[in-house]
């Protein structure tokens, strides 16, 4: 039996130019498309042509693996086919495994289903072509992992989503924009004609507002996510030019607020205070590495400190040497230390809305952590189609965590206690 890939498939007119920019050979491209503009069903086509080309490991990457399962592994298109019967037919599989979501072809290729939210769990791993679905509200540490892989075995990435603010998915897009060795494209549904305006309409009517409208079906970065705890706040404070470049005063001590992970993220925020202001000037995250190199990477910085603040766990004993990880700290140096006191979520949230207005962020230093603010949303419910009192924990979290802690800690200057309290014998 003959079968022909893409199978029962073929480009929309508006898609057509992204489509021959990757079959003739284009290796990187970042489309902003509206909703349902078909951005993963094209995505999905393309890679089974390439996977029956060469062969190699090929990875469907969304925000999360519980997403990229609904949105993908096990979700039926238009026509009522499954979609990956339509894009992987049975008859080119060699094998299909539904706990990993993966498919082996006959000719030896393999295709997966991945989530960003632990790409570093694919170590090892030599994928030859990556679509990172949903890019916007994805982990951008996961691009910065696979594309040295790709850059050495020749391989293509294909960026798609829908803005979500002006995050790291305006800053890949905007670079696309000004690099000839990439394709960049933006449609509406005023390019498109896919949506009517009368559905658009409709969609109002049921309680969509105007800034969820012009995000979706208008690609506006200037919306903020929906559900998002902060990102009004910070578009507010994109428009009142709070984020761009804030360099460090010498003269001013600085204050850093951490989220210590435990096997996770650990994050820290710099800033210091001047007038009625709170500049944010830098921002460190890692994982997998012990405190002795967060102690290392803030003498390394060219800061005068004057404290640490701490979340209230730093007090908890580690299971396997009875030690607090507060005594643990101190004894690399890290003095000036101050634990919080325990603090419900919602009042932390409330406390760093209150800070926001007076934030200003250096844009460059504290990319990072500015996307994982804009990105820091209420979990979802799926049955009840609303989001739940609680945010969602995701790669966003720890930053959103340590901003918390660092707007219950600071003072206001006229309260800090005299630098003379302090063991000034330490270094940090």
């Amino acid at each position: 039996m003959e079968i022909t890939i893409p199978n029962n498939w073929t480009p929309r007119d508006y898609q057509m130019p992204l489509w021959g920019y990757l079959e003739n050979g284009g290796r990187r491209a970042v489309v902003v498309w509206h909703r349902r503009a078909g951005k993963d069903s094209l995505s999905l086509n393309f890679t089974a042509t390439q996977a029956l080309q060469r062969v190699g490991v090929y990875w469907h990457m969304a925000p999360t693996q519980k997403q990229v399962r609904k949105i993908v592994w096990d979700n039926i298109d238009g026509k009522g086919r499954r979609i990956i019967n339509q894009v992987f037919p049975p008859e080119i599989r060699k094998s299909s495994n539904s706990q990993e979501m993966k498919i082996e072809l006959l000719n030896g290729s393999i295709w997966q289903c991945v989530g960003s939210d632990n790409y570093d769990s694919l170590v090892g791993a030599n994928p030859v072509g990556v679509v990172f679905s949903e890019y916007s509200i994805a982990d951008p540490k996961a691009w910065d992992y696979i594309r040295p892989i790709l850059a050495e075995n020749g391989g293509w990435a294909l960026f798609i989503y829908t803005p979500r603010g002006r995050n790291h998915g305006a800053r890949i897009f905007d670079m696309a924009k000004q690099n000839s060795g990439w394709f960049a494209q933006l449609l509406t549904v005023d390019d498109t004609k896919a949506i009517s305006l009368d559905a658009i309409d409709e969609e109002r009517k049921a309680g969509m507002d105007d800034d969820q409208i012009n995000q979706e079906f208008y690609c506006s970065f200037d919306s903020a996510l929906p559900g998002a705890y902060y990102g009004k706040l910070l578009v507010l404070a994109d428009k009142e030019k709070r984020i761009g470049k804030v360099p460090n005063e010498p003269m001013v001590p600085v204050i850093t607020a951490w989220d210590l992970g435990i096997g996770d993220s650990t994050a820290i925020w710099f800033c210091q205070q001047v007038g009625k202001e709170i500049r944010i000037i830098d921002y460190y995250e890692n994982s997998g590495v012990g405190l002795d190199h967060y102690c290392k990477a803030l003498a390394e910085k060219p800061y005068t400190y004057y404290e640490h603040l701490l979340p209230h766990d730093a007090n908890v004993s580690e299971l396997g040497t009875g030690k607090r990880r507060i005594d643990t700290l101190r004894d690399m140096g890290l003095s000036k230390t101050r634990v919080l006191p325990q603090m419900s979520v919602d009042d932390g949230i409330h406390a760093a809305r209150m800070m926001l207005p007076k934030c200003w962020f250096d844009e460059v230093k504290c990319g990072r952590g500015l996307d994982a603010l804009r990105n820091y949303q209420k979990e979802y419910d799926d049955k009840l189609q609303t989001f739940k009192d609680r945010p969602l924990h995701d790669w966003s979290s720890h930053a959103a965590d340590a901003f918390r802690y660092l707007a219950v800690g600071i003072k206001p200057i006229r309260e800090r206690r005299a630098p003379a309290t302090y063991d000034t014998s330490l270094s940090l």
